[in-house]
């Protein structure tokens, strides 16, 4: 079906000029507009320090023009080995302002990986955290030919091979910014992917700067905006989602290295907006379902009740006098302590690369935080749907964003005849695969769309529902397909399970690598702190594990049943190459550890 023209049905939103062409003019707007509001938020030791967007707009020009004197020039590409920080975001909009290519990485990426995308992308600059990472980046630097230059962000002024000693060099100059044209590169990412060799995606200036004008004009961010990014910026979410809607909204930015310090420093920054993965809103709702039980009866009773008056107040229906007191009475006495551990501020919540079960998200909702899940791509700008501003869809991942139109080519197999690949046009649909003209060619339609590689479904209201991955599906030897995505979201509701992976392809029925959560069991079982092996050879934790699939499968449909598992306690993470930095399953690699022992549960 490659290039072939997709099937309906289709949903278009209204047009759409976007304020917006490239990134240069984005950030100059921020900088006009909001000069004096911080920008930046970098935690040093306990204390947060802010660099506004004047100051911001200042250390762009610095290294703007350190670039300058590099060489860097229209097209050169800079890459960036470097985790969330501030020199991050001078070195991208710097790279910007010379009309440069910006590619960035992850510090956690292996050799090999830095030094194959290094080297596909010709980049002649490559900005690193760290001594460590120069160093790494130098022992490959004899295999990367076009590589000129590695700029250390550690490292005093003095040093011209240094970030500090680029800015001081750039201070002594005075360079324009150059505007690109809508059609230029603006980035290169890089898919970590779940199978296979990274692919650089060349997004350019227009497909970005459309994307962020869409998405800051869906919704009202308030008059002071402010959010935590923890999501890597080397990531099209992070990166290119929430950094570019939040510079488009003039929002103030609490750096934070990890989920651990953000959920540490909530409270503290007290954001109003916050962007993150599913996993994040299951630890969230995990971590307040814990709380709750450990409150006493009659505050736990006065949750529901609050949970059933404030559901009852959503729906528009009339309070009486005594409902709306203990409403008001759990909101302050229960619901707003709990809201409190998120900052007390949070207004907007947004979660995307994965999909998000209703129950989080309805729950959530309940004490009065939304989270609009979205969908998209890295080929498609990270986001081409949204759930709108006060008519969020549950178990959807909203209505196209705007200027985005949303196909389905039912030709693809599945369960619900209304089923098909999603196929997305658009501004945001990218440029191309960097050096790989047959792939391009194999996922971009011949009227202009971008083949996903996702299944979903319209529903009657136009919402989009994500109901697999097609290379994820597998058929049983009953002819049944299986979809397994949803399913683990859905076993991952579990507080005892932190992972898992469904598998039976070939197979007479499903069975999963279940990772359970040895705090969790801890716990449950008393806090005597058990070893970890001890825990895993309980009968207990079988049977309770049991207990939670049957529970979390409830909405399963029969020939989707798990029929059996293997506990593991070694956790699926992105350091042991499991889980791609968005936390999805590296399918192939779980497997190769672990298949043998899923075959063995056929025995």
């Amino acid at each position: 079906m490659l290039n072939s023209e997709p099937q309906t049905p289709r949903l278009t939103s209204t047009d759409f000029t976007p304020r917006y062409t490239n990134l240069v003019e984005l950030f100059q707007h921020a900088v006009e507009t909001y000069a004096d509001r911080p920008a930046l938020g970098t935690l040093k030791g306990k204390e947060w320090t802010w660099t506004s967007y004047a100051e911001l707009a200042a250390l762009v020009e610095r290294f703007r023009a350190g670039l300058a004197v590099l060489g860097v020039g229209r097209g050169d590409r800079v890459a960036v080995v470097a985790d969330n920080r501030l020199e991050w975001v001078i070195s991208a909009h710097a790279a910007f302002q010379r009309r440069a290519i910006h590619v960035p990485m992850f510090e956690a990426q292996h050799d090999d990986e830095l030094k194959y995308i290094l080297s596909d992308s010709g980049a002649k600059v490559c900005v690193v955290a760290t001594t460590s990472v120069a160093t790494r980046i130098g022992s490959l630097r004899e295999d990367l030919l076009d590589l000129q230059h590695i700029v250390n962000m550690e490292g005093p002024p003095e040093d011209p091979s240094c970030f500090a000693g680029v800015l001081a060099r750039g201070a002594e100059r005075a360079i324009t910014a150059r505007t690109p044209r809508p059609s230029d590169v603006a980035t290169i990412i890089y898919t970590s992917g779940t199978t296979g060799e990274p692919k650089g995606v060349r997004l350019t200036h227009s497909n970005l700067a459309s994307n962020a004008a869409a998405l800051s004009e869906m919704r009202d961010y308030g008059p002071d905006p402010r959010c935590m990014a923890f999501l890597p910026w080397a990531h099209v979410f992070g990166g290119c989602v929430e950094l570019n809607v939040a510079l488009a909204v003039g929002a103030s930015i609490a750096i934070c290295k990890n989920a651990d310090q953000l959920f540490e420093e909530m409270p503290r920054v007290r954001p109003t907006t916050l962007y993150a993965v599913p996993r994040i809103w299951h630890q969230i709702y995990n971590d307040i379902q814990r709380d709750l039980s450990k409150e006493p009866d009659m505050s736990r009773n006065m949750f529901e009740q609050g949970l059933r008056l404030r559901a009852k107040q959503q729906r528009g229906e009339h309070l009486s006098l005594s409902e709306k007191m203990l409403l008001n009475l759990a909101e302050k006495l229960v619901i707003g302590k709990l809201k409190a551990r998120l900052g007390g501020r949070l207004r907007l919540a947004f979660s995307g690369a994965a999909p998000l079960p209703a129950e989080v998200a309805e729950f959530m909702h309940s004490i009065g935080v939304t989270i609009h899940e979205g969908y998209g791509l890295t080929e498609s700008s990270g986001s081409s749907t949204s759930n709108p501003a006060g008519a969020p869809r549950f178990g959807s991942v909203g209505k196209p964003v705007l200027g985005t139109t949303i196909r389905i080519d039912t030709h693809v197999y599945g369960e619900d005849p209304r089923e098909g690949e999603v196929i997305v046009y658009g501004p945001g649909v990218m440029a191309g695969y960097h050096n790989r003209p047959e792939e391009t060619a194999a996922v971009l339609t011949a009227d202009g769309g971008l083949r996903t590689g996702d299944l979903g479904v319209l529903d009657d209201d136009g919402y989009l529902h994500i109901t697999g991955r097609v290379k994820d599906i597998y058929k049983l030897n009953s002819g049944r397909y299986v979809a397994p995505v949803p399913l683990e979201e859905k076993l991952k509701l579990s507080p005892f399970i932190t992972n898992c992976m469904i598998y039976g392809a070939g197979q007479p029925y499903n069975v999963a690598l279940i990772v359970a959560d040895v705090h969790a069991l801890d716990a449950y079982f008393g806090g005597e702190q058990h070893p970890a092996q001890e825990l895993l050879a309980d009968k207990r934790t079988r049977r309770l594990i049991e207990e939670e699939i049957l529970k979390h499968s409830k909405d399963f449909r029969t020939f989707e049943l798990v029929r059996n598992f293997w506990l593991e306690m070694e956790p699926l993470t992105r350091e042991n190459d499991m889980l791609t930095p968005t936390f999805k399953l590296k399918r192939r690699n779980v497997l190769k550890k672990y298949e043998g022992r899923l075959l063995s549960l056929y025995g």
